[in-house]
C-alpha cells in the first residue's frame, strides 16, 4: 500500500507546479490533488508486497506440483505402452 506521506508529498509537488499568480489557491489545490490521488489509488486493484510474495510462493509450489504430476503421468503412460499395442488382425 502507498503510504500517506508519499501521497502528501506528491500532492505538494503537484501544487508547487501551480503558477505563481495562484498562490492563494495552492492549499486548496494541494487538498484536491491529495483527494484525487487517494481516490485514484483506491480504485486500483493493488496488493501489498506481503500478499504478492505469498501468492508468488503459492504459484511456485503449484508449478512444482504440476511438473511432478507431469512426470508421474509420463511414467504411467510409459508403463502402459506395451499393453497398448493393437491386437493383431484376426485370422480367418
Amino acid at each position: 500500500m502507498i503510504h500517506v506521506q508519499a501521497i502528501d508529498s506528491l500532492a505538494r509537488r503537484l501544487a508547487a507546479l501551480v503558477p505563481p499568480g495562484l498562490d492563494e489557491a495552492r492549499a486548496d489545490l494541494t487538498a484536491s490533488f491529495r483527494s484525487a490521488l487517494q481516490a485514484g489509488l483506491r480504485d486500483l486493484d493493488l496488493v501489498t508486497r506481503e500478499e504478492f510474495d505469498v501468492q508468488r510462493c503459492v504459484l511456485l509450489r503449484t508449478r512444482e506440483k504440476i511438473e511432478e504430476l507431469e512426470q508421474q503421468v509420463l511414467a504411467l503412460e510409459r508403463s502402459l505402452e506395451p499393453n497398448l499395442a493393437p491386437d493383431p488382425a484376426p485370422k480367418h
